[in-house]
């Protein structure tokens, strides 16, 4: 499906220029921003694709998502100078790429016809886990692991696409309601500072 190709292509350049602001964070030589950018894009799909056997992996079988990653890195490097806040510029593309890949991932299920729950557990797979090696990679605590609304916005979006499909929508603005959906929660969430509830007790109590 084409709009489900240009959904993918808009994810994975997303992920990579929110890899490569992460790994710029962190002041990494520009192969260790190539290598972080390229995790955080393909990892989730690695293991989607893993998971569901479909080996050798997709950015194995088709270079172009190699090259996506490598031309959105090249462009986050050239941006690195008008750009002040890094940060900022990490949760802006991190919110797109986790709305984008959380519909590649469900249609990946849906393809195999797995039941909805796997669907959108393989949606926040696609999703999130690019993000985690990230994390791990530069020895931070992964998002999804902290109290910040994160995967949960995934799940969110995957339910909403479920909905509106036993509803019988169009599968095209389907897709795209559960990706703005996604986008805009993470990006409210972030902005109003929402959180999951914890068990543990803020340090000075």
């Amino acid at each position: 499906m084409e709009s489900l190709r240009i959904i993918d292509i808009v994810g994975t350049a997303a992920f990579s220029i929110a890899g490569a602001f992460a790994a710029m964070e962190k002041k990494l030589d520009v192969f260790g921003i190539f290598i972080i950018a390229f995790v955080t894009a393909l990892g989730g799909g690695t293991l989607r694709d893993t998971l569901i056997g479909e080996v050798p992996v997709k950015w194995m079988l088709d270079l172009s998502s190699g090259m996506i990653v490598l031309l959105s890195t090249i462009a986050a490097l050239l941006f690195t100078r008008v750009i002040k806040n890094y940060h900022n510029v990490l949760l802006l593309f991190d919110s797109i790429g986790l709305g984008f890949f959380t519909v590649v991932g469900i249609q990946a299920g849906i393809a195999l016809g797995l039941h909805p729950i796997v669907c959108i557990t393989l949606g926040t797979i696609t999703a999130c886990f690019g993000g985690v090696i990230r994390d791990i990679s530069l020895n931070n605590i992964p998002l999804i692991f902290e109290k910040d609304i994160y995967a949960t916005t995934c799940i969110f979006g995957g339910v909403i696409f479920f909905i509106l499909k036993k509803i019988g929508l169009p599968i095209m603005p389907v897709e795209v309601i559960c990706l703005v959906t996604i986008v805009l929660f993470r990006l409210l969430a972030v902005r109003y500072h929402w959180q999951l509830p914890t068990i543990w007790k803020p340090d000075n109590q």
